[in-house]
């Protein structure tokens, strides 16, 4: 425990309260285990926790729960929905410290981007709260007259929730919240590479008025065996997956058996579009935050990078100066801005990543390698004039390395940008408005930012098209997810 050592002896009081965090996190009422699973600090690769293995068994009495407590839920107002997810938004933030210490400690995530992530996941709860009272529905005459015709939405019914590790928090509250917001009961299989998070956020929840039962966590290092016995199940009428395309397709003729409603959140292959008319300093800054922002662990990190050539050279000193200028280290540490990444699985693909690509013809410009010290950090990497043949333009890179190809056209970059079979985010910078449009349009991509590098905002629709996945989070679309619409017609006869 080197690490542990050396951790409490720099900032004794930091390493307190991270102690202190850990501690808090509940564990599982459910008691039908086969084993525990370690949490391990990727900073360090040290165990910090360990979780229940829960077994398929257990998983099927967390659907009898969750759907017991979310038919009591169903028939709550709006009004008292409304009114706990703002009770549970208030208790988040009370509770933002502890939660962004263990997100840093589980996912190695800069402590900064924790305390970004925890507001940012609680934002979900608040704006839901505000769309619970806003469910649609309408009143409408019949063309034919004669009859009204009214439709509402209600609950869908038990969902269940498959989160990804790297987010564990703001995965987690933009499923949750929508659900209980539409009245739905839920189970929650957080990833188990970082299950913490998810278990304190869960007992927050619960603290701040959401009834017990409702929202059940199962964690398990059987993934395919919860998800063929869970999702099959009569009961469960939703499932939202954010994770790879080849999961979510299982996932998917899983839930065809019982025509169980589906989001699927899935595999990224971003192109970031810059053209000559791009603002220099405004380019480079957006890149970075769209390719760097948790340590470019996204779905939606800029994955291709086409730069026209007018401007290539330049963008490409400036980008590679800021890559190589970051600070990496402790995650804990308020300096970094840069931490390791998730597992060392992850580290061997990134230098599997940039081996191919250097064999192939890529310039390395900076970085390219592991760090030598504990845990799993991987150098920020710019690899320029990548070929087409090159694993990367192919691969989500879901890490530090920037994937470089220069362009000659507007043409040539929205064909390379269109050549994927993903579709979820895109990024274009010019400062011709025309270009901006058009450019956009013509990606296929479910999310396009024009001279912006953040995409995520709770108000927006979150997805993607082609195998990026169907259906949407965030925004009023993310509540319809949990809804069905049911239509009613009433004959009227005259009166006098």
């Amino acid at each position: 425990m080197a690490y542990e050592a050396a951790f409490a002896e720099a900032d004794p009081e930091l390493y307190a309260r991270s102690k202190a965090a850990l501690a808090a996190v509940p564990g599982s009422l459910l008691t039908g285990i086969d084993g525990t699973i370690p949490v391990l600090d990727p900073a360090t690769g040290e165990e910090i926790a360990t979780i229940p293995n829960h077994t398929v068994e257990t998983a099927l009495e967390a659907v009898t729960l969750a759907d017991a407590a979310g038919r009591a839920w169903a028939k709550t107002t709006p009004r008292k929905r409304s009114d706990v997810l703002h009770a549970v938004y208030a208790k988040l933030i009370e509770n933002r410290d502890d939660l962004a210490l263990i997100m840093s400690r589980e996912m190695g995530k800069t402590i900064t981007e924790s305390y970004a992530e925890v507001q940012y996941a609680a934002d979900y709860v608040r704006w839901y709260a505000e769309e619970a009272l806003r469910a649609g529905g309408s009143y409408r005459e019949s063309p034919q007259g004669g009859s009204t015709m009214v439709t509402t939405r209600g609950p869908v019914g038990l969902a269940v929730l498959i989160t990804p590790w790297n987010f564990p928090m703001a995965m987690a509250t933009r499923k949750i919240a929508p659900a209980l917001a539409a009245g739905c009961g839920c189970v929650v299989k957080p990833a188990t590479l970082t299950p913490l998070t998810t278990y304190l956020t869960v007992k927050l929840f619960e603290e701040a008025g959401v009834p017990a039962g409702l929202v059940q966590v199962i964690t398990t290092n059987n993934a395919s065996a919860f998800s063929e016995a869970v999702i099959t199940d009569d009961r469960v009428r939703k499932v939202s997956f954010t994770g790879s395309t080849p999961v979510g397709s299982t996932l998917m003729r899983l839930a065809a058996k019982n025509i169980v409603k589906s989001s699927m959140e899935l595999g990224g292959n971003a192109p970031l579009l810059v053209f000559d008319d791009a603002d220099l300093d405004r380019a480079i800054e957006g890149a970075m935050l769209a390719k760097m922002r948790n340590g470019g662990q996204t779905c939606v990190s800029a994955n291709r990078m086409f730069i026209q050539e007018g401007i290539a050279d330049d963008f490409i000193a400036g980008f590679t100066e800021k890559m190589a200028g970051l600070v990496q280290g402790n995650p804990l540490n308020r300096e970094v801005e840069l931490g390791p990444v998730v597992d060392g699985r992850a580290v061997e693909r990134l230098q599997h990543l940039v081996a191919d690509a250097t064999a192939k013809g890529a310039d390395l410009r900076t970085g390219g390698t592991k760090l030598d010290r504990a845990g799993h950090f991987f150098e920020a990497t710019v690899l320029d004039n990548v070929p087409v043949a090159a694993d990367i333009t192919t691969t989500e890179i879901f890490g530090p390395i920037a994937s470089i190809t220069r362009v000659k056209t507007q043409e040539e970059a929205i064909a390379k940008a269109n050549d994927t079979c993903f579709g979820l985010a895109a990024f274009v910078f010019t400062e011709n408005v025309d270009r901006a449009f058009n450019v956009a349009e013509a990606l296929e991509t479910g999310m396009v930012g024009i001279n912006n590098g953040l995409l995520s905002n709770v108000a927006a629709p979150f997805g993607g098209v082609k195998q990026s996945g169907i259906g949407r989070e965030g925004s009023s679309e993310g509540l319809e997810e949990y809804q069905e619409i049911r239509y009613f017609t009433m004959q009227r006869r005259e009166t006098v």
